[in-house]
């Protein structure tokens, strides 16, 4: 027996407190799609926006379509539960390659790719009717038929087909000390200022205990500068990962000249919009995040141009020397 199929439907009903103009713009996101197709989900009746679903799609895509304030529900799809078609179970588990073969199909209006059944499950259309229809249209317009194709194009009142984002709407769950997740920017500078600072509360502490046993106050020292540079470590690879980039790039920054330039990267370039492999987007920067990041593109420019100084100081004091030497000779 097939089981159970449900279709997601909507009649254009809005979540409490939720404004029709921001729903509108958070479906046009969420189906990647312009807001003139998104319009014609409103004011039209129910419409089924998915189709063909287990349940547990089904509640998926109701919760996405929830929280961007789409009051859409959940039905069962009888047009492919009471389906007499066998299920793709059913047909891996005794139809030969060929028999697989000859119970696909394509939709000849949207082109959509499924197994063989009396209505498309991407547009919603009725296959028989629509050949029925453009066999009508043939012979009104035989001059045509000829250089007709079927429609690729979908019709202005069909619902997006476009995959949602599942964690549209979510963020991310913030842990140093891990491999996993995403950091911005910001909290990049953040996280490794405090980290920075820590260390050197830390090694100030351990300084004093290497004037009691320098053995182990060593031991101490070495332990700590581990422990900093696996969370460093892992700060970097989360910040790597908010770009949509593998964790294995940190690997550059053992790479000499490379590291610099590797690190102004990942200062610079901005994190993947909504979520991406490796999860949903971080979550919002605090003022103390701010405020903190800040802070340590002040020390960096303050270093840059301490360097500066120096550099254009000595080149002072040696252009001196020079003028000296041909004075005197």
């Amino acid at each position: 027996m097939s089981q159970l199929r449900y279709k997601i439907v909507f009649d254009g009903s809005l979540m409490p407190d939720a404004s029709l103009d921001g729903v509108k713009s958070n479906l046009a996101s969420l189906f990647k799609s312009d807001l003139t197709r998104i319009d014609s989900l409103f004011g039209k009746g129910p419409i089924a926006l998915k189709r063909d679903l287990a349940e547990s799609e089904a509640n998926q895509y109701l919760s996405v379509l929830q929280r961007a304030g789409a009051r859409a529900r959940k039905e069962p799809d009888l047009a492919a539960a009471l389906s007499l078609l066998e299920t793709d179970e059913e047909k891996a588990a005794i139809a030969t390659p060929v028999e697989q073969a000859s119970q696909s199909m394509d939709c000849p209006k949207c082109g959509h790719h499924q197994r063989a059944a009396a209505e498309c499950s991407a547009c919603g259309v009725i296959i028989e009717k629509y050949l029925a229809r453009q066999a009508l249209l043939a012979e009104s317009a035989p001059a045509q038929a000829t250089t007709r194709r079927p429609e690729t194009q979908p019709s202005p009142y069909m619902p997006p087909r476009a995959d949602i984002d599942p964690q549209a709407g979510q963020v991310g769950r913030l842990k140093a000390n891990s491999f996993n997740g995403r950091i911005g920017r910001l909290r990049f500078l953040a996280w490794s200022l405090v980290l920075m600072a820590g260390f050197a509360v830390v090694f100030a502490a351990l300084s004093a205990v290497t004037l009691v046993s320098e053995t182990l106050g060593g031991i101490l020292v070495i332990a700590a500068s581990v422990g900093m540079l696996v969370i460093s470590i892992q700060i970097g690879v989360q910040r790597l990962h908010d770009m949509g980039w593998t964790g294995w790039l940190w690997l550059l920054n053992l790479v000499p000249i490379v590291n610099s330039l590797f690190w102004i990267i990942m200062l610079v370039v901005p994190g993947s919009a909504g979520s991406n492999r490796f999860g949903p987007q971080p979550p919002p920067n605090s003022l103390a995040v701010n405020i903190l990041a800040g802070l340590f593109l002040l020390l960096i420019a303050g270093g840059l141009l301490a360097m500066f100084a120096s550099g254009f100081a000595i080149l002072a004091i040696l252009g001196l020397f020079f003028d000296q030497l041909v004075s005197g000779s």
